[in-house]
Parts: structure tokens; sequence; C-alpha cells
């Protein structure tokens, strides 16, 4: 196998045996990174370290091809405030996500005759999509619509998505502990002892029975 070295040094063509060596010796793995080469290639590399820089690679070729997608929004002369609201939000979120947005604005019938409203709605557009992006070029008639490609601005320039800004800013919902109602004991009945003066002045039939106390 074709042997290299942790810091790229070309080894030469060593055996498996000697290769292993190699790597215990340095006290880290040997990763085959060529199978289909002749002879195979061969690392003396740490693979924790090779497999974080593969996956750091990955993400950076999903971010670039992420990066390159564009998404369209398209307006009208006499688009709603409502949609118009909602197609800003979506173009937000695009750039947001590092997309690329392109506005297309159609014109239909007697629209033609007044561009100006059209061009109008592109630069309201681009005017409210400013904190996150920037037109590559100024809107363009082409043909019977009005097209313009807006790029997101570096993310330590631009604003901050509102959906992401309003979560943030959500309170937190406390619970407040339910007090538990306190039970009072029972007051105690106040017990009045009785004299020796007071049991002698008692009548003669306080202790009798009351069948002994009806009249026979």
């Amino acid at each position: 196998m074709r042997l290299i070295g942790h810091d790229g040094q070309q080894l030469g063509v060593v055996s498996l045996s000697d290769a292993l060596n190699i790597a215990r010796q340095q006290g880290v793995d040997l990763v085959e990174i060529a199978s289909n080469a002749t002879p195979p290639v061969c690392k003396v590399i740490d693979f924790g370290k090779y497999r974080y820089e593969l996956s750091k690679k990955e993400k950076e070729s999903k971010k670039h091809q992420h990066g390159n997608k564009v998404k369209e929004v398209q307006l009208s002369p006499k688009i709603d405030p409502h949609d118009f609201a909602t197609k800003l939000q979506h173009a937000v979120d695009f750039l947001c996500d590092e997309m690329k947005v392109k506005v297309t604005l159609r014109f239909r019938g007697r629209e033609n005759a007044h561009k100006e409203i059209g061009f109008q709605q592109v630069n309201n557009f681009i005017r409210d999509v400013s904190p996150f992006a920037q037109p590559d070029a100024p809107p363009k008639l082409i043909g019977k619509g009005i097209n313009v490609m807006l790029s997101p601005l570096p993310k330590n320039k631009r604003a901050k998505n509102p959906k992401e800004a309003e979560a943030d800013e959500s309170p937190e919902v406390v619970e407040e502990p339910v007090q538990k109602k306190e039970v009072k004991p029972p007051k105690a009945k106040k017990v009045v002892p009785v004299t020796a003066a007071e049991e002698s002045s008692a009548p003669e039939f306080a202790n009798t029975p009351f069948s002994d106390l009806e009249p026979k």
C-alpha cells in the first residue's frame, strides 16, 4: 500500500505490517482513504479527527449548495397589503436561510399601460427587505414583467428574522403554586369545674334517673 504520514508526507509503498507498526509508534490509526487506487492509499491519522474533518467538509459543501438555491416571489401591480406582507415574510425566511430571492411582477391586460405602478410595488418590496438583502441590480422590465434578484446580506450585517426574535422575546409561563387552605383544629370546649359547695347545693333529684321521677 502507499502510505501517507499524518503531516501529509509521502512515506512510499510499504507492507501492511510496516504501516501498522508506524501507526502504533505514533499512537494513531491507519486509515484507508483510496481503496480503488493501485496500490491502495492509506494514511496515518487520528481516526476521530479524520471523521470530524470529513463531516466539516460535508457541511461546508451542503451550505454552498444551499446558498446557490434561488426562490421566487411573485407580485402583482394590484397586490393586497396583506398578501404583500405575507410574501415579504416568505422572502425574509428564504434570505435568512442563505437563499437568493428572485422577485417577479407580471402585467396583465390593461396593467401594461401603468408600468410605473409595478415599479413602485417592486421598489417598495426592495425597501422593506433591505435589512436582510440587497438587489444584485436595479429592477428591469423584461417582456411583460419586472424582475430583480435579491442576495442575502452577510450574517453579521443582516437583521434577525422577526419570527426568531418573537420566539426569543416570548415570556415564559410560570405556574404559581397552589396554596393549600390551612385547616384549623376545632376549638376545645371550656370545662368549668364544679366546687364541693355547688355540688352540695344541687337538688336531691339531680342524680336521680328520669324513670324514678315519673309519677307513680
